[in-house]
């Protein structure tokens, strides 16, 4: 089944000034993406395109479809599809600052910032929870509280909260930003031992976010998909330059990637 199937998408103000231009994606499960586009580029108007938030320009023919679906319910969505931003990050950050990372987790079952007083979890979502904790290898969390987390850790907590409903896919907003080199390394082999139970979606402008298990590259400029297709295919130092405007050699080593320093 394809995960996301989009064909000649333009998001805009108006059909004269464009967004994105001319989006034709497509991703089957199974596979791993990453896309990635400078800052400008469209990447986050293309992320709220695929989590549902905003929708194409009407003034041309398109298709778009999550999970062979046209229309969703947003709620309904989120149960294929995991997403975790730093917008949602900072909205835990300010609104639910005192809530624990156990409650954190659970509000993904109603799709809210933290618990509220009107939640009643069953005895199967409390069990679904701590099977999550387990998983993940972050029952240090349990009881912690937002504020006293590391940016690191209430990451990791948001990604459970995007599991509880153990999802096809999960869809990741430039997950290693603000993780000091040591949180990277242990965020991304987070994000590795999950390609094994779903697909990775990952939106970036790090090259180092790449992991060994993306198999595919979709690269963004110019406010549109400028190439896409397997990693080994896209991932060059031309196109790369191309995507950053600047001059760029890429390397690579046991297929992990990188930019070359001065």
């Amino acid at each position: 089944m394809n995960i996301i199937e989009f064909e000649n998408i333009n998001i805009g103000y108006d059909y004269r000034f464009l967004v994105l231009k001319n989006i034709n994606l497509n991703i089957k499960e199974g596979e791993h993406w990453v896309i990635l586009g400078a800052n400008g580029s469209g990447k986050s108007t293309l992320l709220k395109l695929i989590s549902n938030d905003l929708y194409p320009n009407t003034h041309y023919e398109f298709k778009k479809k999550i999970f062979g679906i046209e229309k969703w319910d947003i709620f309904d969505l989120k149960k294929k599809l995991g997403i975790v931003t730093n917008e949602l990050q900072n909205e835990f950050v300010y609104q639910a600052r005192f809530a624990s990372g156990y409650e954190i987790v659970r509000s993904g079952f109603f799709a809210s910032i933290g618990k509220k007083e009107h939640h009643i979890f069953t005895k199967e979502q409390n069990e679904k929870t701590d099977e999550i904790f387990d998983y993940l290898d972050i029952k240090v969390l349990k009881d912690k509280k937002a504020s006293l987390m590391s940016t690191g850790e209430l990451r990791k907590c948001l990604i459970a909260r995007a599991l509880i409903y153990r999802p096809k896919a999960l869809l990741l907003d430039e997950p290693t930003t603000g993780l000091d080199i040591k949180a990277q390394k242990n965020f991304l082999s987070l994000i590795k031992r999950l390609t094994s139970t779903l697909s990775i979606i990952i939106i970036t402008h790090h090259v180092k976010e790449i992991i060994e298990d993306i198999s595919h590259v979709a690269l963004i400029a110019d406010n549109c998909i400028y190439k896409q297709g397997l990693k080994k295919d896209i991932l060059t130092s031309a196109n790369i330059s191309k995507v950053f405007d600047l001059d760029i050699e890429l390397l690579s080593k046991n297929n992990k990637y990188y930019i070359k320093e001065d």
